[in-house]
């Protein structure tokens, strides 16, 4: 991860530092193996840097962390999942444009 601000979930973070957040949560679920996460990877990290201060972004390795993935029924991955206020209120399954997952932020932002 080249971006400062993108930070790592794990299991057991992950209710502390996602669930409970105020701000606006991106949580990208992704596996060093596969391919469409390593390509999505550059639009999270820039979506980052872009939101800033408005955007809490996580990147979280489903075969480290198998337990939270399963808990959000993930079967596929990339997935990002924004979370707000301890809810899940969107979520985006493959390597979708980064219009799209901007869409999806500002749409919760408000």
């Amino acid at each position: 991860m080249s971006s400062v601000h993108v930070k790592a979930a794990t299991d057991s973070n992950f209710d502390s530092d996602i669930m409970k957040a105020s701000q606006l949560t991106l949580v990208d679920f992704w596996a060093e193996w596969c391919g469409p996460c390593r390509m999505l990877g550059p639009t999270i990290e820039a979506i980052a840097d872009e939101f800033q201060g408005k955007l809490s972004v996580f990147k979280m390795n489903v075969d480290d962390n198998p337990e939270t993935p399963s808990r959000f029924h993930i079967r596929g991955i990339p997935t990002v999942i924004l979370f707000k206020n301890g809810q899940a209120v969107d979520q985006l399954v493959g390597n979708q444009p980064k219009e799209v997952i901007v869409q999806s932020i500002q749409k919760h932002l408000g």
